[in-house]
C-alpha cells in the first residue's frame, strides 16, 4: 500500500528553523549549530518517513546547516581573520549570514501576522445597520478552539513515537495487512475518544506498530484538528500531547 501525501501547512525551512529556536529557547544570535542541525534533520527524516513531498528548499537548508556546522568544527586560519574599525582582529562567524536571514524572515513573519490580525479585525466590520447577534455569541464561542499546538509540534510527537516504536519493535513480527482509509480512521478515533469521556495520550492512538497504520492515524488526527472535531492540548513545551473528543461532534458512520 503506497502513500504520496502532501501537506500545504508548511511555510518553508526558515519557518521550521524559527520554530526550533523558539521551542528550544535558543538565543538567535548564538545558535548551537550541532543541536539545531540535528533537530532540523530529525524533522526532515520524519517528513520523509511519512513520504511527504519535501520541497527542495528544505534540503538546501539542511545542506547549509551542515556546511556551517562543518566550518565551525574546522580550525581557524590566519587568512580568515579580519580587522575592525578599531584595529582589533576578529574572526568572521559562519552563522552570521544565517542569523541575518532569520532575523529578516522573523521581521516579515511578524508583520504578516500583524496584517492578518488587522484583516480579521476589519472583516468584523459591516456597512449594514447594527443587528442583534447575541443569540449567536454562545454558539460561536463554543465552536472556537484556540490551539497552542502547531503542525511542527505534531511532527515532533510523531518523531518520538517512531523512535519508541523502533526501540520496542520485537525481533520477529507477523502482522496481517489491512488497508483502511483516512476517513474511516477519523471515525474510529472519534468513537474511541467519545467512549472514554476524557483525554487520551497522542501515543495511545497508535495501537499497531505498522507504518501504514501510523501514517493513516497521524493524517486522520491532523484532519480532525483541521475540521475542529477534536481538542488537542499541550501544557508546556516537550510535555505530552493530549487529545479529547469535542462535545456535539458525532462520528459520521457512513464510510
Amino acid at each position: 500500500m503506497g502513500y504520496n501525501i502532501k501537506i500545504d501547512a508548511f511555510e518553508g525551512p526558515m519557518d521550521l528553523l524559527l520554530h526550533l529556536i523558539n521551542r528550544l529557547e535558543i538565543d538567535i544570535y548564538d545558535i548551537p549549530m550541532a543541536d539545531i542541525t540535528d533537530q532540523y534533520l530529525g524533522y526532515i527524516h520524519t517528513m520523509q518517513h511519512l513520504e511527504l513531498d519535501v520541497a527542495s528548499e528544505y534540503l538546501v537548508m539542511a545542506a547549509t546547516l551542515l556546511a556551517i556546522k562543518s566550518k565551525m568544527l574546522l580550525p581557524k586560519h590566519e587568512d580568515e581573520q579580519m580587522i575592525d574599525e578599531d584595529g582589533e582582529i576578529f574572526e568572521e562567524d559562519p552563522r552570521d549570514e544565517l542569523v541575518e536571514k532569520l532575523l529578516e524572515y522573523k521581521k516579515y513573519k511578524n508583520a504578516a501576522e500583524e496584517f492578518k490580525g488587522m484583516e480579521e479585525e476589519r472583516s468584523l466590520m459591516f456597512s449594514k445597520p447594527p443587528s442583534d447577534l447575541s443569540v449567536y455569541v454562545k454558539e460561536a464561542e463554543s465552536d472556537k478552539q484556540e490551539l497552542n499546538i502547531s503542525l511542527y509540534d505534531m511532527l515532533g510527537a510523531l518523531q518520538k513515537l517512531l523512535r519508541r516504536q523502533k526501540i520496542q519493535k520485537p525481533l520477529y513480527t507477523k502482522v496481517t495487512k489491512q488497508e483502511i482509509s483516512i476517513e474511516k480512521r477519523m471515525d474510529e478515533i472519534k468513537i474511541e475518544l467519545q467512549s472514554i469521556k476524557g483525554k487520551k495520550s497522542f501515543f495511545e492512538l497508535f495501537s499497531l506498530p505498522v507504518k501504514e497504520h501510523i501514517v493513516i492515524t497521524f493524517m486522520a488526527v491532523l484532519e480532525l484538528m483541521k475540521l475542529n472535531e477534536i481538542i488537542v492540548e499541550q501544557e508546556n513545551n516537550f510535555s505530552e500531547i493530549m487529545i479529547a473528543a469535542k462535545e456535539g461532534v458525532e462520528p459520521v458512520g457512513s464510510y
